[in-house]
């Protein structure tokens, strides 16, 4: 067996998230397991086209509870892996247990920077919300309650998702032009939400990903730079917002200055460090628990009907 793969990966999220091998350490007690319970209590819809491009489709797992006919609020998740690496089913146990809250999830594919550079993988989130939207009917959704939650580079995707409503550059052509991208909550994890901080302009393990995903440097293109920042669409029109992160996670992963401004804006916001975890913690059933019950309880209260 080869250990190649797994190194890859761990220092793909470990660069994006800034993080260094030293706060890499903590191991969970426990592997992630959802309980068969709760998986007996969702359906499920596999392999759903949302989205296409000439030749190219993308794809989406769909997940509710069984026996609930109700339009629920709907969730996009959307997976990590320095928008290099990664797919869809690495956020099936979150979709799965946010379904089992009370929402109809969607877990998605999206082009990543090796096949298609930014902003092509956001331009994949906003057509998964359209489809969404468009299919709202078929699969029980309330369209006007639609949020986002995903992690690492998927919680950029997710923060950028939250900020970009209206912003022509980043909407796409994956279909359903006629249909809103505009989400009403979000839960970016182990995010990236500026790429204009100083921390982006210097030479280290980062910089590959991030010009791979962006296409140069932060001095090359500083207009892409921009346009790839959560940071700089943020307005008060924009939904509410909750970080989560592993405790020993990397500090830019906290929203500092994002989080400051929506409060300047009267936004409701939030940071919350998950106790022991490191930047990947989706494998560590404690810390999996804890960051379903931040999520399941934030989405709620924001995407619930008074």
């Amino acid at each position: 067996m080869t250990w190649r793969p797994v190194i890859a990966l761990a220092a793909c999220l470990c660069a994006c998230s800034g993080m260094s091998a030293e706060l890499q350490r903590p191991r969970p007690k426990q592997r992630t397991v959802l309980p068969s319970r709760l998986l007996d209590g969702l359906e499920s819809h596999e392999g759903l086209t949302y989205a296409r491009y000439g030749g190219r489709s993308l794809q989406l797992d769909l997940y509710r509870p069984k026996n609930d006919r109700r339009p629920l609020p709907a969730v996009v998740c959307v997976h990590g892996g320095g928008w290099a690496k990664g797919d869809r089913k690495s956020h099936a146990n979150l979709a799965k247990a946010l379904a089992a809250r009370g929402f109809v999830t969607a877990t998605i594919s999206y082009r990543l920077s090796g096949e298609s550079r930014f902003p092509a993988a956001i331009h994949d989130c906003k057509a998964a919300v359209r489809w969404l939207r468009a299919n709202a009917a078929h699969h029980g959704i309330d369209a006007g309650r639609i949020g986002a939650a995903g992690l690492s580079a998927g919680g950029h995707l997710v923060a950028l998702l939250a900020t970009s409503a209206g912003v022509a550059e980043l909407e796409g052509d994956g279909g359903h032009p006629d249909r809103s991208s505009t989400i009403q909550a979000a839960v970016p994890m182990g995010a990236q939400t500026d790429f204009m901080s100083e921390r982006n302009r210097l030479v280290s393990a980062q910089r590959d990903i991030w010009q791979a995903f962006l296409g140069g440097s932060q001095e090359d293109q500083p207009e892409r730079y921009r346009l790839g920042s959560p940071l700089t669409h943020l307005n008060e029109g924009d939904p509410p917002v909750l970080f989560l992160s592993g405790e020993f996670d990397d500090p830019s992963t906290h929203a500092d200055r994002f989080r400051a401004r929506m409060e300047e804006l009267g936004i409701p916001t939030g940071f919350t460090a998950i106790p022991g975890a490191p930047h990947g913690f989706m494998g560590g059933q404690e810390w999996f628990d804890f960051c379903i019950e931040r999520a399941a309880t934030f989405l709620h209260q924001h995407l619930d009907r008074p």
